[in-house]
């Protein structure tokens, strides 16, 4: 178990006052066997009025409306979590489930199947014929060796380019290019699995860097929030894919959101009214790190 600190900070800046329109943000892990929130806090300012709820996904978020204009948009998030990160020996298959291809129990499918179909267009079946590479031409294709390959691949084959800009590329773009950020390359990996017929979706989250507090083994993609895989398999369940560290199991990730889709898991969304260039910039920081929580900003609100 680690003890980990999460701060998440995001500034937007604009030429004069402007009014904001309703925020959604979504920074709170999912409280789990493997995940326990010790404490939070969360200052914003101009400060709204909040309301908390769950998602259709079970996501924890914060609707955020404000009353008055403001030159700027700061958002401070501050996290404290238990973590339990499990690795891929820790993920028993189901006997009946080592081979592809994969068939899901009748009481599993009906709630998997939107998690199995495709979502982006592949009109000449080239993310089909890239997955299928891992296929052995013996049909005795095992899911580990499958899925390690496959996420080791994506990380030696493909170049990560950090993007600030929002949005996810679109699968067919992240193959031709070869490269991308790391919600890039989940998303290019749920369309591979799901065209062999395993369910798969978004996560978005943090990473914890050993490497940043004196350790050997570093990650990429530490530093802002981070996106990878979940895939589901009967034994285990979901099981947590980075193929951005080419890394299967939950050591360094601290999961968040939950989606079929990235653009339903963004972690700060909303709008201001002003005109276009009044707009100056947004920035976002986050630091994960373990030992002594960080001090929370002035007048943090504690849930």
């Amino acid at each position: 178990m680690k003890l980990l600190n999460i701060r998440h900070t995001t500034r937007y800046s604009y030429k004069r006052p402007v009014s904001f329109g309703p925020h959604r943000l979504m920074f709170r892990p999912r409280d789990s066997h493997d995940i326990r929130v010790v404490s939070s806090g969360l200052t914003i300012r101009p400060q709204p009025e909040l309301r908390w709820f769950h998602d259709v996904f079970g996501n924890s978020v914060a609707l955020a409306h404000f009353s008055e204009p403001a030159e700027e948009l700061f958002v401070d998030s501050t996290i404290v979590v238990e973590h339990y990160g499990a690795d891929r020996t820790d993920f028993p298959l189901d006997p009946t489930a080592r081979i592809l291809p994969i068939s899901y129990s009748s009481q599993e499918y009906p709630d998997l199947a939107r998690a199995i179909e495709r979502h982006y267009p592949d009109p000449d079946k080239r993310i089909d014929s890239w997955a299928r590479r891992f296929l052995l031409h013996s049909d005795q294709t095992e899911i580990w060796p499958l899925l390690e390959t496959m996420t080791s691949t994506i990380k030696d084959e493909f170049t990560y380019i950090p993007r600030e800009k929002e949005g996810v590329q679109t699968p067919l773009h992240t193959l031709d290019w070869q490269s991308g950020t790391c919600r890039d390359y989940a998303l290019f990996m749920m369309e591979a699995l799901r065209s062999l017929g395993m369910a798969a979706r978004f996560i978005t989250g943090y990473l914890y860097d050993p490497a940043l507090e004196g350790f050997d083994n570093g990650v990429v993609g530490a530093g802002s929030t981070h996106a990878w895989v979940q895939v589901y398999l009967p034994g285990p369940g979901w099981v947590e894919c980075d193929p951005t560290n080419g890394v299967i199991g939950g050591t360094n990730l601290i999961r968040v959101g939950v989606a079929r889709d990235p653009e339903q898991a963004l972690p700060l969304s909303g709008s201001f009214y002003g005109a276009k260039e009044d707009f100056i910039e947004m920035t976002a920081d986050v630091t994960v790190s373990s030992g002594s929580p960080p001090a929370p900003a002035a007048n943090a609100a504690y849930r």
